[in-house]
C-alpha cells in the first residue's frame, strides 16, 4: 500500500512538471505575469486613473493610449510630434467613451530636461493629479561598436536614460505627497542582457533598470507607490525604423521584417495586466526569447554560450546586409552616370 502511494505521488509530480513545461513552451510572458492575467485583477481596474504616456505618437505608446482609453482611464499624451498626438487623441475618442476633456495633448522633448518641471506642473493642474507615469519614449540602435561614434552613445544616454529619469524625478514628489501611484518604465530584454548591434541602447536600458530598482528600494515607506519595469522582447513597432546608427545623423538603411515579432496589441494588453496587479518587473517575450531571459537569470553560463553563437550570426548577417546596401548604392550610381552620358550623347533625349 505504501509503495502504491509513493507511485501515485511520483505520477502527480510528473504530471505537474509536464503541465508546467507545456505552459512554459506556450508562454509569451513570465509566469508571474501570466498568473496575474488568469487570476489577478483585470485592466478595467485602471478606470478613472490619470495616466501620462510618453512616446505616445507611435508603436507601443500609441497602442497603450488606445487600450487605456477603452478601460476608461484619462490620458496625457506626450511626444515631440504634436500633430501625431492629436491623431492618436482623436482615435482614442472614436474607440472609447472618453471625451475631449479626458485627454490632454502635451508635447514633450525628453532631451529638453529644463522644461520637464513646468510641463509636469501643467499636467497636474489639468487633471488635479497624476496616478501613473508611463515612461515609453526613447530610441533604439543598430550599429557595431567599432563603427559607432561616441556622440551616438551620448545621445542614447541623454534620451533613453537621463530624459526618463528627469521626468520621473519631476513626477515622483507628487506621488510621494499623495502617498500612492505608479511609475512604469518600458525597458527591454536588452536591459537584462547584452544585445549585439545595440551596445549603447542596451547600456541605456541597463542604466534604467539599475535606477528604478534602486528607487524602488528607497520607497519602502510608501507601499502604495509601485515602481514597475517592463522588459519586452521583439515587438512590432517603428523602433527599428527610427534607430540610431553608427553616425548620429544617419538613419537606418531600411525597414526590417517584423512578422516574427510579438504583436503590439498583445504586448500592451500584458502591460496593462501588470499595471493593474502592481507587478514590479514584467518579462514579455515569445519563445525562444523568454527562455533566454530565464537562462540569464538562472543559468548564465549557458546563456553566454547561446548568446555568443547567436550574436556571431547576427553580426555576420548585419555585415552582409551592409555590403549589399553598399553594392546596391554603387550600382545605382553607375546606372545614373550611364544615363547622364546617354542623355548627353543623344542631345538631351531620354530613351
Amino acid at each position: 500500500m505504501e509503495l502504491d502511494l509513493i507511485s501515485v505521488l511520483w505520477y502527480i509530480i510528473l504530471i505537474y512538471v509536464i503541465v508546467q513545461l507545456v505552459r512554459f513552451i506556450r508562454a509569451d510572458a513570465d509566469l508571474t505575469l501570466l498568473w496575474a492575467e488568469s487570476f489577478g485583477r483585470k485592466p478595467d481596474q485602471l478606470c478613472g486613473k490619470v495616466v501620462w504616456i510618453t512616446g505616445a505618437s507611435s508603436g507601443i505608446g500609441e497602442e497603450l493610449a488606445y487600450q487605456l482609453a477603452k478601460t476608461g482611464a484619462s490620458l496625457i499624451l506626450s511626444a515631440r510630434r504634436e500633430n501625431e498626438l492629436h491623431r492618436v487623441k482623436q482615435n482614442c475618442i472614436e474607440q472609447s467613451s472618453l471625451q475631449e476633456k479626458d485627454i490632454l495633448v502635451l508635447p514633450l522633448d525628453l532631451n529638453a530636461r529644463g522644461s520637464h518641471e513646468a510641463i509636469t506642473k501643467t499636467a497636474i493642474e489639468h487633471f488635479g493629479k497624476i496616478d501613473i507615469l508611463l515612461n515609453n519614449g526613447g530610441r533604439s540602435q543598430r550599429s557595431l561598436c567599432l563603427e559607432t561614434g561616441l556622440d551616438v552613445y551620448q545621445a542614447l544616454m541623454e534620451l533613453n536614460y537621463l530624459g526618463t529619469v528627469s521626468l520621473a524625478k519631476c513626477v515622483l514628489p507628487h506621488l510621494v505627497e499623495r502617498k500612492r501611484g505608479q511609475i512604469v518604465t518600458i525597458s527591454s530584454v536588452a536591459g537584462l542582457a547584452g544585445v549585439p548591434l545595440a551596445s549603447g541602447y542596451s547600456a541605456s536600458k541597463h542604466a534604467l533598470q539599475g535606477f528604478f530598482n534602486s528607487l524602488r528600494s528607497e520607497l519602502v515607506d510608501f507601499p502604495e507607490i509601485t515602481i514597475s519595469s517592463v522588459c519586452p522582447g521583439p515587438v512590432q513597432s517603428q523602433i527599428t525604423k527610427h534607430a540610431f546608427t553608427g553616425d548620429l545623423g544617419k538613419a537606418v538603411n531600411s525597414d526590417t521584417d517584423q512578422s516574427h515579432k510579438m504583436s503590439t496589441s498583445r504586448c500592451v494588453s500584458l502591460i496593462l495586466v501588470g499595471m493593474a496587479n502592481n507587478v514590479k518587473e514584467m518579462w514579455i517575450s515569445e519563445q525562444p526569447f523568454l527562455l533566454f531571459n530565464y537562462m540569464w537569470q538562472y543559468t548564465p553560463t549557458w546563456a553566454w554560450w547561446i548568446t555568443d553563437v547567436l550574436g556571431q550570426r547576427r553580426v555576420k548577417n548585419f555585415k552582409a546586409g551592409m555590403v549589399c546596401v553598399q553594392l546596391n548604392s554603387t550600382l545605382q550610381s553607375v546606372l545614373i552616370q550611364e544615363c547622364e552620358k546617354r542623355v548627353f550623347r543623344e542631345g538631351g533625349k531620354v530613351y
